[in-house]
């Protein structure tokens, strides 16, 4: 007895299909294979391929799994020609970097920086340091900047003036005196449309030494001057000419001589 006796006691022919299977002319074909081919997928050109299988090397049109190489055969019911991964997927609004995150705003940079100019490295107002001292200020004065002055204080002082003024009028005199009615003290006044106004003395030391060095800083705020000497500050001084920029003129004069002079923009 042979397979087709076999076959025939069960009522079939070699021509009959299998379950779910196609008829064609010439024989059974599997489902997805083409007519006079043979049943296992993958063996022979232009066939599909079962999930997993290589494809066919070089078959045009091949639609490809993202990231995937061409000429990779798809899954099926995958639709050709899918977007490689990674990247931007349909549908969505096209962002830089990993696909469909939010894009974030450029940083700041760490800390902040700064609005304005920047400060940059203090600089000298002249070269010149010939008491008296007379020194042009382009720009006037403006909040945040700083003027220190090393000088020495002469052996035999009396007495040494600096001030800021624009033209005829003084918006600070900055005046130490070693003898004072006896006493040593410091004067601060302005001098607005030719008349002195009213005399500040208060302050928390006389820190200047005859024959000695000595370090002065002012800072210019908004609103007012901020004195300090040898580190220590000793008082302030509410701006009496509000319009800052138009003071444009440092001046020092009297029993001192003078190291440096420098101008900066704190942050």
């Amino acid at each position: 007895m042979d397979l087709s006796d076999a076959l025939g006691d069960d009522g079939m022919t070699t021509n009959s299909p299998w379950p779910g299977q196609t008829q064609q002319a010439g024989g059974a074909v599997w489902p997805g294979q083409q007519p006079n081919q043979p049943a296992w997928p993958g063996q022979q050109p232009n066939q599909p391929a079962w999930p997993g299988q290589a494809g066919q090397a070089g078959q045009p049109g091949a639609p490809v799994w993202p990231g995937g190489q061409p000429g990779q055969p798809a899954w099926p019911g995958q639709p050709a020609q899918q977007p490689q991964w990674p990247g931007p997927q349909p549908g969505q609004p096209s962002q830089p970097g990993w696909p469909a995150q939010p894009s974030q705003p450029t940083a700041p940079g760490w800390p902040s920086p700064n609005p304005g100019p920047s400060p940059g490295p203090p600089m000298a107002a002249q070269k010149s340091l010939t008491v008296p001292y007379d020194q042009m200020l382009p720009n006037g004065l403006y909040d945040k900047l700083l003027i220190t002055i090393n000088g020495r204080i002469n052996p035999n002082c009396k007495m040494f003036t600096l001030n800021l003024s624009r033209g005829n009028e003084i918006a600070m005199h900055l005046n130490p005196r070693f003898d004072d009615h006896g006493k040593k003290t410091i004067v601060r006044n302005s001098l607005i449309a030719n008349s002195w106004g009213k005399e500040e003395r208060e302050h928390r030391q006389f820190p200047f030494v005859l024959g000695q060095p000595f370090e002065l800083k002012i800072l210019c705020t908004a609103s007012e001057f901020r004195v300090a000497v040898n580190k220590v500050h000793l008082f302030e001084f509410k701006h009496r000419m509000r319009d800052l920029q138009t003071i444009n003129h440092l001046c020092i004069y009297n029993d001192v001589s003078l190291s440096s002079v420098l101008l900066e923009r704190l942050p």
